[in-house]
């Protein structure tokens, strides 16, 4: 079975790039603390790291200085690092993880540089992951909306076009990028509820992940974070139980979502979530 016929995951001799980046594209860390977890489950390595001097404001995204266990000074710089993966998978697939902080500057050349690392290696399929804050319980399956512009990888997973019309991230001119390339791409988001935004979101990130293995046919190790998934779990239920207000909303949002589901993978949604995570970072910054 090939992947241009009717494949159950991406060919397993198909190089991938997966990509997530902190910041606006990023709720609850859950996509870039996604990436990280694969990193450390398929002990990638580094294959490129991009000069942070070149796209990042520093007093924005501000470099961190710490003390090594000898006793050196280091200061670490922000940016984006390609690592790739050889993992415990069936075939000759390799696996590029792009996981960085979103850009302040020069999106255009930052894209067209993590995508000719890309075409050195190979790559077929771009995944890019991020998170949004939704109006969703934490007591039910977290919302997730996955799409692609390809029309062969919308028919082959079941999935739809994003019809999505608005501000976006680098998640988004990547995405674009890639596909005039022809590269295909598909777009994973899952939905964090917003009034339990802080990070970490194990719940959110398992999701991400769960989408992963059904493009990869491969099974992803958790290790620790169905753990984790229960710690958020409870501590989501102890701010409902000491806090009236968050309670009714939560048993309104419960509601809804029982009586009616909500859509997943549609581009209204999406749009609909998006002008909602606006509004709140607007009111967020102090602005009316």
């Amino acid at each position: 079975m090939t992947a241009e016929s009717d494949p159950v995951a991406l060919a397993a001799d198909q190089s991938v790039m997966i990509a997530a980046f902190e910041g606006w594209n990023d709720a609850g860390s859950a996509a870039s603390s996604a990436l990280d977890h694969l990193a450390t489950a398929w002990e990638a390595r580094e294959y490129a790291a991009l000069d942070p001097e070149e796209y990042h404001d520093f007093q924005v995204s501000r470099p961190s200085i710490q003390t090594l266990a000898g006793g050196e000074r280091v200061v670490s710089w922000p940016g984006t690092v390609i690592s790739t993966a050889n993992g415990p998978w069936v075939g000759d697939r390799e696996i590029a993880l792009v996981r960085g902080i979103e850009p302040s500057m020069r999106w255009r050349r930052f894209c067209r540089e993590i995508l000719d690392y890309a075409e050195d290696l190979d790559v077929k399929t771009l995944i890019t992951c991020g998170a949004l804050l939704v109006d969703a319980p934490h007591t039910r399956p977290l919302p997730t909306f996955v799409t692609s512009e390809d029309a062969r990888a919308r028919e082959a997973f079941d999935l739809e076009r994003s019809d999505y019309e608005g501000p976006t991230g680098v998640l988004g001119v990547l995405g674009h990028e890639a596909a005039l390339r022809g590269i295909t791409v598909i777009s994973v988001w899952v939905g964090v509820p917003h009034y339990i935004a802080h990070p970490p979101s194990p719940k959110a990130t398992v999701s991400i992940l769960s989408q992963l293995e059904r493009f990869l046919g491969e099974p992803i190790e958790l290790g620790e974070l169905p753990d984790e998934v229960d710690a958020w779990q409870a501590g989501a239920d102890e701010l409902t139980d000491e806090d009236e207000e968050i309670a009714a909303h939560v048993e309104q949002l419960e509601s809804v979502m029982d009586e009616t589901s909500l859509p997943e993978a549609s581009g209204d949604a999406i749009a609909a979530e998006f002008e909602k995570f606006l509004r709140r970072r607007d009111l967020g910054n102090g602005k009316a």
